[in-house]
């Protein structure tokens, strides 16, 4: 398989799918689309894409084909009904973060059955998928990794092949671990300093410059004050994939129990009804635990002013 024109199909048009299947499109690909939400169908095929009624007919016109699925039961549903339409020896590349041991059972399957099965669980978001700076973590047969990989190195900036099927979910759940803890633990560190009265600018400086920066106080704490913005990754997901987290942890015999702190954090949100908030939108959920805003004042000047 070469990044030369291909018949590719994405099932699942949310924010990550629809933005790989537009750069499929862009790429030159021939790309067959299918999702239950009919407006999402509608606008890729405006931008080049057929559409496909189902996933059995989609398989049956394409050699490899992506999934962006919500959880593990989605993507057991649509891989069975891929399988129903496949050919001999085509590929499904799985994007969802997914539960590792669904991954193995659903893959045993499609290989009975002469095709393949990749995960490629990815970090970047939507952001980053419309920008192809994807990073993908990827399980399964090395050759098929290796015949599939033009493909994904066209869409991110980075891939790599973790082990079989199963370590790739493994690899991006521990990735997510280190992602929402280093956001959880840096709003209660600005709640507790907000509290006290210190600027929060102040303390910003103070962390980066001080080494116990991470990804949330270098970048994301710069949106703090932007409330209510577009969803691109639900609190609900992250919610979810803490969830498969903990799920691993246990199977492994692994403690986890900062993990579990973090997950019930997220819980704790959607009860507050920002499930269906982005993830920046945590911030709410601190001010309202912690009795405090949390309002990060502009960068100052090389002066040293606002």
């Amino acid at each position: 398989m070469s990044a030369a024109t291909q018949r590719v199909g994405v099932i699942g048009l949310g924010n990550i799918g629809g933005a790989i299947a537009a750069n499929l499109i862009v790429d030159g690909h021939e790309v067959h689309v299918h999702d239950l939400d009919p407006t999402r169908v509608e606008t890729l095929v405006a931008a080049g894409a057929t559409a496909a009624a189902s996933a059995i007919a989609l398989a049956q016109r394409t050699e490899v084909v992506f999934t962006s699925l919500p959880n593990p039961a989605a993507m057991d549903t649509v891989a069975t009904a891929w399988l129903a339409g496949a050919t001999r020896d085509a590929v499904l590349v799985d994007l969802s973060t997914n539960a590792p041991v669904t991954v193995r059972a659903v893959g045993a399957r499609i290989s009975a059955a002469g095709c393949h099965l990749l995960e490629a669980p990815l970090t970047g978001g939507a952001p980053g998928a419309k920008m192809r700076m994807l990073v993908f973590m990827v399980g399964g047969d090395a050759g098929v990794y290796e015949r599939c990989r033009p493909l994904l190195d066209k869409l991110g900036r980075a891939s790599f092949h973790i082990g079989p099927l199963g370590s790739g979910n493994v690899a991006k759940l521990v990735n997510s671990l280190l992602a929402f803890t280093a956001a959880w633990v840096s709003l209660e560190g600005l709640a507790v300093a907000a509290k006290a009265g210190i600027d929060l600018r102040t303390m910003i400086e103070v962390i980066r410059t001080g080494g116990a920066g991470n990804f949330f106080t270098d970048r994301m704490v710069e949106g703090i004050n932007e409330r209510n913005r577009p969803t691109s990754f639900s609190l609900a997901l992250a919610a979810k994939d803490a969830g498969l987290l903990l799920d691993v942890g246990r199977d492994l015999g692994v403690p986890t129990p900062v993990a579990a702190e973090v997950a019930q954090s997220f819980v704790a949100a959607i009860a507050a009804g920002l499930g269906e908030r982005d993830f920046t939108d945590l911030v709410e959920l601190m001010e309202r635990h912690a009795g405090v805003k949390l309002h990060l004042p502009p960068p100052r000047s090389a002066g040293g002013s606002p």
